[in-house]
């Protein structure tokens, strides 16, 4: 189903299309073996003004719009969901300054954004403030016209890679959560350096560091928005940007379905295909149904937020947890299709049930999105 696309975000669906058959297709089994950032693919997308559907037009940008992000981002996870994720994260890391920016600071970066100059990177997670987001340890120290940062981002996408970070700290130790703020940082800035690279059991196309600040000092002018508005700034880029994750799981789902629908018309056990079997038939039916419902929520929650709605953290939630649950079970059901054939690398199903792992997890596990949805619920009564 195209959802009711325009012309336009079909041609959009269309170009993302045909990148990722022709262009992410043949390397990403060399991607997930390497582990290594997907440069050539960057260039590609560079090529086809696919970074410019994450940033509006008066910046240079050509969407910015929630399901036009998710379209590109289904197309792309189809083939290879680490690879697309070097345009997906660069887009999470712009949303802070999107949402909360100064217009001196949209129009700095975003158009950069936009065509591809640069990459952009998330930096809330540390070793002890993942779920609890509010646990974060890392500072900055107002010093005259400049923020001294120091302390450690871990699990960052697009790390070591990405051109600015934003970077979420506390400046203010005794609130909390309510003493957390997000401050531009750029590579190369002094006293910033990048640790540990992480060795991941799926979307290994996609670079994963630890970001090091060691009395790191920014500019002032790099704060995004208030000083304390760092926890409100992070909920906002995460509600606007979990339909993503939905769109990503969709998209594996979708890919592991297709490998494994191909496999059951060619594949002959007692004499005939195993898609002639009820209880493979059934397994398919279960697959493509389960992909579309959690594809017309994930583009009825886009819709939601493009309609410039104020509310949007239970739709969001609940598209995350919905998807992602689907793809790791779709994914998984793709596997036992493929009997041995599905657990050899060979076969990218074996690496699609892999990358869809980390939907459950990341930007939110499932769990605490479960909490956002029931306190929402509880809310509305």
């Amino acid at each position: 189903m195209d959802y009711f696309l325009t012309e336009e975000q079909l041609e959009i669906k269309e170009i993302a299309r045909k990148v990722a058959e022709e262009k992410i297709k043949p390397v990403r089994a060399k991607y997930d073996e390497g582990h290594e950032f997907p440069w050539e693919i960057v260039e590609v997308f560079k090529q086809t003004d696919l970074f410019a559907v994450l940033v509006p037009e008066e910046y240079d940008g050509i969407s910015g719009k929630v399901v036009d992000i998710a379209i590109i981002t289904e197309e792309f996870s189809r083939v290879c969901s680490g690879i697309g994720l070097s345009l997906g994260g660069s887009g999470l890391g712009m949303y802070p300054i999107l949402i909360s920016g100064s217009e001196e600071q949209k129009q700095k970066y975003l158009p950069k954004i936009a065509s591809g100059e640069i990459l952009a990177a998330f930096a809330l997670t540390e070793a002890n403030a993942g779920s609890d987001a509010g646990g974060m340890k890392t500072t900055a120290v107002r010093d005259g016209d400049h923020y001294i940062l120091n302390g450690t981002k871990q699990w960052i996408t697009n790390g070591g890679e990405a051109d600015i970070y934003t970077v979420f700290v506390l400046t203010n130790k005794a609130k909390g959560a309510r003493g957390a703020s997000c401050i531009i940082v750029e590579k190369g800035t002094e006293g910033f350096s990048f640790g540990k690279k992480e060795d991941k059991m799926g979307i290994r196309g996609s670079t994963t560091r630890e970001l090091i600040f060691d009395n790191c000092r920014v500019p002032v002018e790099n704060l995004v928005g208030r000083e304390g508005t760092g926890f409100m700034i992070a909920m906002k880029t995460l509600d606007k940007s979990r339909p993503m994750v939905a769109a990503q799981a969709v998209g594996i789902a979708q890919g592991a379905y297709e490998e494994a629908a191909k496999y059951a018309k060619q594949r002959h056990q007692f004499g005939k295909p195993i898609s002639a079997f009820q209880s493979v038939q059934f397994m398919l039916a279960d697959m493509a149904t389960q992909i579309e419902a959690a594809r017309a929520l994930v583009m009825a929650t886009a819709r939601l937020i493009d309609s410039g709605a104020k509310k949007y953290a239970k739709e969001s939630a609940m598209c995350k947890v919905f998807a992602s649950d689907m793809a790791m079970k779709v994914t998984t059901d793709a596997v036992q299709i493929l009997g041995g054939y599905g657990y050899m690398k060979e076969y990218p199903v074996e690496k699609m049930m892999r990358d869809a792992k980390i939907t459950q997890i990341y930007e939110g596990t499932n769990q605490v999105q479960r909490s956002v949805i029931a306190s929402n619920l509880l809310k509305e009564f």
